[in-house]
């Protein structure tokens, strides 16, 4: 079986590859007919069969009951972010946590520690403000109230340590959190809060950061009013291209958008270097906390010799997983990617990180006999432009997660209809709604679903649909049409493609 990238991997077979070898048998491009609902809402929404890729087939072993496009390679858009839910919970456990740590290798004396104290990232995704102002206060419990080095940055965790720099932008907008590209010391996501407020009677626009940093302004002189709804406001927004560094040593960071009268915002983007950031972040909590500190943010590795002084875990990813998959959060879900490919760094010191995850992956995908041809690795959450996968490959992630040990945990983090998540505000009317948990995935040209649906009779079926299109907005109402089929029997009722039995046993329950 020849892998689509150059990282290769070969590992034994298990049991539970054994019993999901049918997750790997597919031999029809196309087969169907797509239910009448399917094909209804696809005319209604002018979209073509061919934009839509979907399989459906029982949990457990049992036949697939539709299967059209199945093996076709598709941007899956965030339902890739199960691929890594379900790799990193067999590799890592649910146990698995990021950790941050203050070290040094300098001596306290008195009250002054006599060098440098090293900020050591290591994946935690909820490091805010908060974590870090318990970890300096631990610092002071300790007795130490001036620093009298260097605060140094150390992110070695990964590698390269930021994989950031040098990468074009995503999008038109690289200052959103949703195109955050993390590193392991994922302190305030990168974000810096500010507030927008146009409420007074002139109209003019003042801005205020959230907290309130040193060295640091915003200039609202040159936003102009709008007429649009305070709920639009991002309507107008510009992406900052102005900052320059005042004689006083200030960065003054210029606005140029338009904005609501009348209007209050207080948002988080990412609009200055992370290092910069960190240093103002750092200044301001540990001056709050009565302590000195003079020197400057250095990042690079912290000394072999230093210390641990205050070590914060993270929460257990079994527990992080909700947010990760519910709310489709990108930059998480690339730290647990990368994570996968920590534990070879030592051995292989000329790999990246992420080359390591990808052949982690693939190495899972081996074990569980499912079929690597077409599928192309990036960064696990999605928010990619190269990332491909088949529905008969997502079928088999979502089978093989099913018979794992942490079934449920996966379970539990996907968003229910109707309910919460990505899926709150649909298939409210469905019959799947409150019951099924399927994460969902949007790019500008990807819609798609993935996960578990309950029919009328209790029978849970996977599923797994992606629409690739330059208008897929307009096909959300395709695969709810679809969802609701499922959980109204349509597959129990047959209709897909008949296929041989697997195995002595024949079809599964």
């Amino acid at each position: 079986m020849r892998c689509p990238t150059s990282t290769r991997g070969r590992a034994g077979r298990g049991l539970i590859a054994a019993l999901l070898c049918l997750c790997a048998a597919s031999t029809a491009v196309r087969a169907g007919p797509l239910p009448a609902p399917v094909q209804q809402a696809l005319r209604a929404a002018d979209l073509p069969d061919e934009a839509l890729a979907v399989v459906v087939r029982p949990v457990g072993r049992g036949r697939a009951r539709l299967a059209w496009q199945a093996d076709r390679a598709m941007q899956p858009g965030s339902t890739m972010k199960v691929v890594t839910t379900a790799v990193a919970l067999d590799r890592l456990g649910p146990n698995h946590r990021g950790f941050t740590e203050l070290l040094s290798a300098a001596p306290v004396q008195g009250d002054v520690l006599r060098g440098d104290l090293v900020l050591r990232g290591g994946a935690d995704p909820e490091l805010g403000l908060p974590q870090l102002w318990a970890l300096l206060s631990e610092l002071r419990w300790q007795g130490v109230r001036e620093i009298a080095g260097d605060i140094v940055l150390d992110r070695s965790l990964f590698r390269p340590a930021r994989l950031d720099l040098g990468v074009p932008p995503f999008d038109e907008w690289p200052e959103s959190r949703y195109n955050v590209i993390p590193d392991a010391l994922h302190l305030t996501e990168s974000l810096m809060g500010f507030e927008l407020d146009s409420t007074a009677a002139d109209g003019t626009v003042r801005a205020r950061l959230v907290p309130p940093l040193p060295g640091v302004r915003i200039d609202t002189s040159r936003m102009t009013p709008s007429t649009r709804p305070c709920r639009q406001w991002d309507e107008d927004w510009l992406t900052p291209a102005e900052q320059a560094t005042d004689a006083d040593g200030t960065l003054r960071l210029t606005l140029r958008s338009g904005f609501p009268a009348g209007c209050v915002r207080r948002e988080a983007l990412q609009l200055i270097d992370r290092d910069q950031l960190a240093e103002r972040h750092l200044r301001w909590l540990w001056q709050g906390l009565g302590g000195t500190w003079q020197g400057k943010v250095r990042a690079e590795p912290g000394p072999a010799a230093a210390r641990v002084l205050v070590r914060r875990p993270s929460r257990p990813w079994g527990e992080l997983l909700r947010h990760l998959n519910k709310t489709s959060d990108n930059a998480w879900t690339r730290l647990l990617y990368l994570q996968l490919g920590v534990p070879a760094m030592a051995a292989e010191p000329d790999r990246s990180t992420a080359e390591l995850a990808a052949r982690e992956v693939l190495r899972w995908f081996d074990e569980q006999r499912i079929a690597t041809a077409g599928l192309v690795l990036d960064n696990g959450s999605g928010l990619s432009r190269s990332e491909r996968i088949s529905p008969h490959q997502m079928a088999a992630v979502l089978a093989a997660a099913r018979a794992g040990r942490w079934a449920s945990e996966l379970t539990m983090s996907l968003p229910v209809p109707g309910v919460d998540g990505t899926l709150a505000e649909r298939l409210k009317g469905s019959p799947a709604a409150g019951r099924a948990r399927l994460k969902t995935g949007t790019l500008r040209n990807v819609v798609a679903l993935a996960g578990y649906v309950p029919d009328a009779q209790g029978r849970w079926w996977i599923l797994a649909a992606m629409v690739n299109h330059d208008q897929a907005g307009r096909a959300r109402p395709v695969l709810d049409a679809l969802v609701d089929w499922v959980a109204q029997g349509g597959a129990a009722q047959g209709g897909g493609p008949r296929r041989s039995p697997v195995g002595p046993q024949g079809e599964g329950p």
